[in-house]
């Protein structure tokens, strides 16, 4: 199963990017879907995760206020919209889907079935 990552590059501190999600094979609006990223040396972090309804969103602390995570399904596309980016957000970011039920925890990667494989995102100081 393919999980599409695109939208990564090499910007200046204080820059936007949009990163997208996108399958040719599972339509996403059925899953949890969420983003994770692994900067050089340290372990994949959760970033931001939205509930297949779209109603709940979850931001980890050190990008909340400045990440947006948000979805079309006419497009089957999840968006991760990144503001106001620091050296530290650095690191290969990676989407990934979940079937979980309502009620389970997706701020961490247990409950995530299927996993891109990542665009980079290198933020210049």
């Amino acid at each position: 199963v393919q999980l599409q990552a695109s939208g990564g590059g090499l910007v200046q501190a204080g820059a936007s990017l949009r990163l997208s999600c996108a399958s040719p094979e599972l339509r996403l609006s059925n899953y949890n879907m969420g983003w994770f990223r692994q900067a050089p040396g340290k372990e994949r972090e959760f970033v931001v995760a939205i509930r297949r309804s779209g109603g709940s969103t979850y931001t980890a602390d050190s990008v909340k206020g400045r990440f947006t995570i948000s979805r079309d399904n006419s497009k089957n596309t999840v968006y991760l919209q990144m503001n106001s980016l620091k050296p530290e957000d650095t690191a290969v970011y990676v989407c990934a889907a979940s079937r979980a039920i309502l009620s389970t925890d997706i701020t961490n990667s247990q409950p995530y079935n299927y996993w891109g494989q990542g665009t980079l995102v290198t933020v210049s100081s």
